[in-house]
């Protein structure tokens, strides 16, 4: 942790609710550090109280216990103007604007800074100007926003955030509802204004392949257990990764980046290029066939994959892992191998 780069912190927190004399403990023990130039996701399942957590960074409900901090000031001590200045929000519901252009959506993030009149002075229309650029909606920011994609939209929402300029930019699942290269492009891109502007950039996501790919650090919130903060690459040697999945069945493996069933079958090595017995043992465990040890061989013949199977004295030789799957699957799981 860079002390010189954190922005907000808060130590050993109880977040919840009260009503008259009860408190609701929603989340207890967290503590967290957010930095400046880094993009953190905070992950964990429904109702374990990421929002609860978000809603009290904003100011908009108090903790139960301890305080958040803003530049080393309790976030209640901020006026809503002032916080408004601090912090930049980018929510899951859409705001009513079909009619509005792109240009004029950006543009009303720097309301915090002239007020609900909205005349914008030279240094306004600079920062908007500089939002539009930095997401790159150059080309649309004259387009009425009844035209614009999901990830078109979700762009514009950011920019309007990065309009408010900010120290700090927290968005609510921004990935939620796009497809695999907008997750990819939004993702990246909150990592780009991260490092070159400078923002802490907090991100609520259940994204995880993709935030381990962005990540600077991990936030995991699991019910009733203290906060877990690090790399993505540090928590996952550590099998923190863990803690994100509903039950002692699942495992995150190591070797590959996925989910796995405890149950399933640990493919042994394979001969051949790592890089393609991968893919092979990918497939194997899908479609669950379970060879035993040494009884695939991949080898590269020019351009072409050759994937030879030995059943007992015999070797075959299959040209795609399709073919060589669908041989597998008709046999079922009854082939046995040993050396000839």
């Amino acid at each position: 942790m860079s002390i010189q780069n954190s922005i907000l912190q808060a130590t050993d927190l109880s977040l919840g609710y009260k009503k008259g004399s009860k408190s609701n403990v929603i989340a207890d023990h967290i503590s967290f550090s957010l930095e400046k130039g880094k993009l953190t996701c905070l992950l964990g399942p429904n109702g374990v109280g990421k929002s609860t957590l978000i809603k009290t960074i904003m100011g908009q409900i108090p903790a139960l216990k301890n305080q958040v901090y803003l530049d080393k000031k309790p976030t209640h001590s901020f006026s809503v103007k002032d916080l408004s200045k601090k912090i930049a929000v980018v929510l899951t519901e859409k705001i009513n604007s079909a009619n509005l252009t792109v240009k004029q959506v950006v543009a009303l993030g720097r309301i915090p800074h002239t007020g609900w009149l909205g005349n914008l002075s030279m240094e306004d229309q600079q920062k908007i100007d500089t939002a539009i650029h930095s997401t790159h909606i150059n080309y649309i920011e004259d387009r009425p926003m009844s035209e614009l994609s999901d990830g078109q939209l979700q762009k514009v929402m950011i920019a309007r955030a990065l309009a408010q300029d900010g120290e700090i930019l927290i968005l609510d699942e921004p990935t939620a509802h796009l497809d695999l290269i907008n997750r990819f492009e939004i993702m990246h891109l909150l990592r780009d204004i991260a490092k070159k502007e400078k923002k802490a950039v907090l991100v609520v996501t259940h994204d995880l392949d993709i935030a381990i790919d962005t990540a600077d650090e991990f936030w995991l919130m699991q019910c009733g257990l203290p906060l877990v903060c690090g790399s993505p690459e540090d928590l996952i040697l550590q099998s923190k990764i863990d803690l994100l999945l509903p039950n002692d069945r699942l495992h995150f493996d190591k070797s590959d980046g996925k989910v796995r069933d405890s149950a399933e079958c640990q493919y042994p090595h394979m001969d051949g290029p790592e890089e393609m017995a991968k893919w092979v043992r990918l497939a194997l465990r899908k479609n669950k066939i379970s060879p035993e040890i040494n009884s695939i061989t991949i080898k590269t013949e020019g351009n072409q994959i050759g994937f030879y199977l030995r059943i007992s004295t015999d070797t075959l030789k299959f040209d795609t892992i399709a073919s060589l799957i669908d041989h597998l699957t008709t046999l079922g799981n009854n082939w046995k191998t040993r050396e000839p």
